[in-house]
């Protein structure tokens, strides 16, 4: 493949030598996933499977329920906003310029405790999870806000988790 002018991204697949991934601010994929949006700058696809790296906009109170990754690490990096994140039974909050790594096997989740829109960075090592938001989630739409997740997401949430290697955890 070719860098598109569209995009500007450049696929990686299995890491030739000067095959760069390049998103310029605001480009990637973006999908609605209820209420948040992620944009992905990094995708199992694009690095050879090395990382997943999507930046992550999460609204007051949003956030996933308490899961489990078996087989990847989980990064964040909170741009703004103040984030309070469960580490197994206990949680703490994490804010502006802070980093958060929650390794495998962890029980975890995040959640939006401030009263603005949080941004965020997050990374899965290796690739993960990039196809269980694509299958539920939808193509962001500029000018228009997210939904809540639906009845119909959310049974699909609990459907689809064993299936990409996720367990839920409440």
């Amino acid at each position: 493949m070719t860098t598109t002018a569209e995009t500007g991204t450049a696929p990686v697949g299995d890491h030739p030598e000067g095959a760069v991934v390049h998103h310029p601010a605001g480009a990637g994929p973006a999908l609605w996933f209820g209420d948040a949006i992620y944009t992905f700058k990094a995708t199992r696809e694009n690095t050879g499977g090395s990382l997943t790296l999507a930046e992550a906009t999460v609204p007051p109170g949003g956030g996933p329920p308490p899961h489990i990754h078996p087989r990847a690490d989980e990064a964040f990096y909170i741009l703004s906003g103040t984030i309070e994140f469960l580490n197994g039974e206990k949680t703490f909050t994490a804010g502006t310029g802070d980093f958060v790594f929650v390794p495998r096997g962890t029980r975890h989740r995040f959640r939006n405790v401030g009263l603005q829109t949080a941004h965020m960075l997050f990374m899965f090592t290796p690739a993960y999870l990039e196809e269980f938001f694509t299958e539920i989630g939808q193509e962001a739409r500029a000018g228009e806000a997210p939904l809540p997740l639906t009845p119909e997401q959310k049974q699909m949430i609990v459907d689809l988790a064993p299936l990409h290697d996720l367990q839920l955890a409440p």
